[in-house]
């Protein structure tokens, strides 16, 4: 109760900044709000925010994390798994199988509409071990209560990942970490947790913004958390970020808005399409992209007509892929374009 009082003291200062003035990811943030709505705050009470809950969250362990597996003998129906040994034992957990873990993002859980997507997607391509994680303080109405959690959910993930590695054979050359928004930031920390660019790739569908710095690497997805960290990026500049997030940074329709999602005010139709892209990728492979001199000219399209070889989303993207792109997109699916 305490860290949300704290929360709560800070929420309640006054902002200081005219409207006219603020810029939203520089000198503060339009902070999402349960109901749809946001409301500012500015830079140094944000921080401040941040610093009393990471201090605050040293002394509490109400960060809780599980894990479901999902494969093909059970596509549907996912078995919550632990760092024990008899529980991977009584799995379908297979160390010869390529793992995916998917990390949700706020409000969310393991079993909404994300996870059944990414998870139905790469079962139809074969096996693998699809990890579902389910942070809880996701669920927080406050949507600073969950970024404060974000570093100790990703941990946590980065755990399992270890452990399995460790314990029970996991491929970390073939592990891949998919997360959505917040997700996004948990996926990064788990990649920080395991070191060294071990984990072999990270997708980020589109990284939120709201209380995470592009100049703090360290407190986000950044492209040093894995061997290859790739994001989609579909609502730049509202809730989630516009400046090249991965080392390969794919832009649909220019990254801010999508189209087929009409006014869109509150962004999160767009901010949701980077997981539609995203199945549709992993099925079809047919995101057709083109390379860009820099992230700018992806957002102004100006980046000519002549498509790339490069594909978003494509699963082989870590061994080809560097730079941002510019990616053309229908309105309705399929979504994908290619020559």
């Amino acid at each position: 109760m305490k860290v949300f009082l704290v929360l709560a003291a800070v929420l309640s200062a006054v902002s200081a900044l005219p409207i006219q003035e603020r810029i939203h990811g520089e000198n503060g943030w339009y902070v999402p709000k349960i109901d749809g709505s946001s409301e500012w705050m500015d830079l140094d009470v944000a921080e401040e925010l941040l610093a009393n809950g990471e201090m605050m969250e040293g002394r509490i362990s109400t960060n809780a994390v599980s894990f479901y597996l999902y494969t093909k003998s059970n596509p549907t129906d996912g078995k919550e798994i632990k760092a024990s040994e008899s529980s991977i034992h009584d799995s379908h957990f297979n160390k010869d199988h390529p793992t995916r873990f998917v990390i949700h993002g706020w409000t969310q859980s393991h079993s909404d509409s994300m996870n059944t997507e990414i998870t139905r997607a790469w079962l139809s391509r074969g096996d693998y071990n699809i990890i579902v994680v389910d942070w809880a303080r996701a669920r927080s109405i406050d949507y600073a209560s969950s970024v404060i959690a974000v570093p100790g959910a990703g941990a946590k993930v980065g755990e399992m990942i270890k452990y399995l590695h460790d314990s029970h054979g996991m491929s970390l050359d073939s592990l891949m970490v998919i997360g959505h928004s917040l997700g996004a930031h948990v996926a990064g920390y788990s990649g920080k947790t395991v070191g060294d660019g071990r984990v072999h790739t990270i997708i980020g569908l589109d990284p939120a913004l709201p209380l995470f710095s592009y100049d703090k690497p360290n407190k986000r997805l950044s492209s040093d958390d894995a061997h290859y960290v790739e994001s989609i990026q579909t609502n730049g500049g509202k809730l989630g970020f516009l400046k090249p997030i991965g080392k390969g940074a794919f832009y649909p329709n220019g990254g801010k808005k999508q189209p087929g999602c009409g006014v869109d005010a509150t962004g999160s139709c767009s901010h949701g399409r980077s997981v539609t892209y995203y199945a549709e990728a992993v099925t079809e492979d047919n995101f057709g992209s083109v390379k860009c001199g820099d992230y700018e000219d992806a957002v102004a399209k100006e980046c000519g007509s002549t498509y790339s070889s490069v594909r978003m989303g494509a699963d082989y993207n870590s061994y080809m892929v560097s730079g941002s792109f510019y990616v053309p997109v229908n309105s309705n699916a399929p979504f994908g374009k290619i020559e």
